[in-house]
């Protein structure tokens, strides 16, 4: 016991030495010269009619309110491109979102850029038919718990698209889809969020063709309890996921702040996942992650109440209820990962959170490419049908059976058992 506690506190002081840097946060500015529109823009959303357009004119523009639109149907907001036509809303003082469109059908948002909601820049909820094309949300200046929780936010919807869209600086997810069907997130490229690319309790998703780089967790396929509905049978391929190092600036009691710095994916209580074809490298504490709800609950004090912070908001926070929740499963299950470039240009595991120092003392001090929780039902057995993990065709990579309902016990690097196929 003393040994390990004394290579624990040895790793402590080489983690202050190693990564005292890493407390630089990065910053994203862009100049702007605004001009007064506000009252004509905002004018414009007011009296908007059904199968119209809103055109938005070249310029940078200031706004104290959110511009909403509610029971619309076949509506067009439109600017002249993300670089040309900008709306801020730094300093905002009424409403919470940057633009919020709800109860509606057929809407296309494209051509602009929006930065600095109090809240989420753009916010689509309860909508059938939208269409986020060409879109840059962002937080300026240097990146912060602050910062609004989501940058492009469609919740409970139907028959979604969102492509060609940038997404920077939030503080939870840069592209977020909640309890969503029949979804395509592709060829968008997300940077200094918390979590890149997040789907959650969403069904009948695409994500594809994503460029995902520099936040603390690059792409989260999560099912999470007390919600109402949840999400399975979500593809992921020809993805690029590098380089999500970052410190997670997250809202202490949100389920984003549990997430490691330095993992590329985590799949988690989510039934039928297909990734493959998808290049995921450089990651200091894992590169992909199979986990349950369980290694999530366990992060947060059932003692401790919900920030407000995290209530305001409206995060998605960890909850130590779960299992009151008969219709959720906490369990991953019929998670396929095929033919996958896995690469990593670090030499050692990070040491700024447990998951890293764990594969120091446990793991011959390598970063994992794939881990697998192996945390099951009560009286399930490893790779039961409905709990099943293939792996296959991913080259020479790092796995990780932890075992961790058993105090990692029955640790392993040994991956032949779940060398399968799903069809």
């Amino acid at each position: 016991m003393k040994k390990i506690k004394l290579i624990l506190v040895s790793f402590f002081i080489l983690s202050i030495v190693l990564f005292i840097n890493l407390s630089n946060m990065p910053s994203y500015f862009q100049e702007r010269k605004y001009l007064d529109m506000e009252v004509d823009i905002l004018e414009a959303f007011i009296l908007a009619k059904d199968s119209s357009t809103i055109q938005l004119p070249e310029g940078h523009f200031l706004f104290s309110q959110e511009l909403s639109l509610n029971d619309k149907k076949h509506i067009t907001i439109t600017g002249m491109g993300m670089d040309k036509t900008v709306l801020s809303f730094k300093g905002q003082t009424k409403g919470a979102q940057g633009i919020l469109i709800s109860n509606s059908e057929n809407i296309t948002i494209e051509n602009l850029t929006l930065e600095d909601a109090s809240g989420d820049n753009l916010k689509i909820t309860d909508s059938d038919t939208v269409v986020i094309r060409n879109l840059r949300s962002a937080w300026t200046g240097k990146v912060s718990s602050a910062n609004g929780a989501y940058g492009i936010y469609p919740v409970l919807c139907k028959n979604l698209l969102i492509e060609n869209c940038e997404a920077i600086g939030a503080s939870d997810a840069g592209i977020y889809v909640g309890q969503s069907d029949q979804v395509v997130i592709k060829n968008n490229k997300a940077f200094f969020n918390v979590a890149g690319i997040e789907s959650e309790n969403s069904t009948n998703v695409e994500i594809y063709g994503n460029e995902v780089f520099e936040n603390t967790s690059g792409l989260l396929i999560f099912n999470l309890p007390k919600l109402t509905r949840y999400g399975r049978d979500v593809k992921a391929h020809n993805n690029t996921l590098y380089n999500n190092n970052l410190k997670n600036f997250g809202v202490k009691g949100s389920i984003v702040s549990a997430v490691p710095k330095g993992t590329g994916v985590v799949i988690m209580a989510t039934q039928n996942v297909q990734f493959y074809n998808n290049s995921v490298k450089n990651h200091k504490t894992s590169n992909l992650s199979v986990v349950s709800y369980h290694i999530f609950a366990g992060e947060e004090d059932k003692t401790q109440t919900l920030s407000t912070e995290v209530q305001e908001k409206g995060i998605r926070a960890i909850n130590n209820d779960f299992q009151d929740d008969n219709s959720y499963n906490p369990y991953p299950g019929q998670v396929e990962i095929y033919n996958n470039s896995f690469e990593n240009e670090y030499a050692f595991p990070t040491l700024s959170n447990e998951y890293g120092i764990l594969m120091w003392l446990k793991n011959k001090v390598q970063i994992p490419d794939i881990v697998y929780d192996g945390i099951l039902p009560e009286r399930s057995k490893l790779q039961g049908q409905i709990n099943k993990l293939c792996l296959r065709k991913n080259g020479n990579i790092n796995f990780v059976y932890l075992d961790a309902a058993n105090d990692f016990k029955a640790f392993s690097n040994d991956q032949d058992i779940f060398t399968c196929s799903l069809n």
